[in-house]
């Protein structure tokens, strides 16, 4: 069951600015990744989501209300950090937290304690004059007390120092096996790489792929550079029948692309070789996304 559906979504503000017939559904218990260079239309599909703003065209449904129609009962379901945190007039993150626990309708903060353990955040410092990063963990912090079955972030570890991020990445991947719907959007490949079930990308306002993670963590096509100890071994490696992408004469170095499950013959092949060394060129999300633009930008020229 969809929990989350993105159908023919336009929100023009002109001038080719803002979304265009964006289509995505995200699935009970899914965690699914956003990502996309600044100005791509990351935040403004978020906040068609939540029913912050009113689509030009199309819809966005969350748990098949919509969300322009019924934002106010649809927001009590979603956990949300905002790309742009402005907390309201209140003198410390205490107060704040208890706001939103009363918004909740919540009594145990238990959890929201563990988490402001978790995340080293004092929440008595005052609001208005806490850090970046001190900000956006007390907004994590307000996103995840209610245990809301759906979690939407938009870059949620902006500000974080790299050890933060990693205990945030560890909070949202417990998250996940909780069950929860996760929407999550970042500039950081590896961040979604790690956590999410699919990710989305989204550039000058239009959706261009959507990834299965387990079609980038199995894929089928593996890469290898090999260099060679000389360039005899180096010019006969070359007449062999391998697929090869790149080649470096410079430093007799060669690489290749083959069938995972050719790996064997090729170490098999390399002992007759004088080789320096082997090694796998690992296959990423961000490589997958370059060379789906590449390819976009290519076929835009040819048009």
């Amino acid at each position: 069951m969809s929990v989350i559906e993105i159908k023919d979504l336009t929100k023009d503000y002109g001038d080719n600015r803002g979304v265009f017939d964006i289509n995505l559904n995200i699935e009970k218990g899914e965690m699914v990744g956003f990502v996309g260079t600044n100005g791509s239309g990351k935040t403004t599909t978020i906040r068609n989501i939540l029913g912050f703003i009113k689509p030009t065209k199309g819809t966005c449904k969350v748990n098949n209300l919509t969300s322009w129609e019924h934002s106010s009962e649809i927001v009590k379901d979603i956990g949300y950090v905002p790309g742009e945190i402005a907390f309201p007039d209140l003198p410390t993150g205490i107060d704040f937290l208890k706001t939103q626990a009363e918004f909740y309708h919540l009594d145990n903060m238990d959890y929201a304690n563990e988490l402001i353990e978790r995340l080293q955040l004092d929440p008595r410092a005052n609001l208005k004059r806490m850090s970046k990063g001190m900000k956006q963990k007390t907004a994590l912090v307000a996103a995840l007390m209610n245990d809301s079955p759906i979690i939407i972030l938009d870059e949620p570890t902006t500000g974080l120092d790299p050890l933060m991020r990693a205990t945030f990445l560890d909070i949202i991947k417990e998250e996940h096996a909780k069950g929860k719907t996760i929407f999550m959007s970042s500039h950081s490949f590896d961040e979604l790489e790690a956590t999410c079930d699919k990710v989305a990308l989204i550039n000058d306002g239009h959706i261009i792929d959507v990834c299965d993670m387990n079609d980038i963590r199995n894929r089928p096509i593996k890469d290898f550079k090999i260099e060679f100890n000389n360039k005899e071994d180096f010019e006969k490696f070359l007449k062999d029948n391998y697929t090869i992408t790149r080649i470096q004469e410079q430093y007799n170095q060669v690489t290749i692309e083959i069938k995972a499950n050719e790996t064997i013959n090729l170490l098999k092949t390399l002992k007759n070789y004088d080789v320096k060394f082997i090694s796998e060129l690992p296959y990423t999300l961000e490589k997958h996304f370059k060379q789906i633009l590449f390819k976009k930008k290519g076929e835009s020229k040819n048009v």
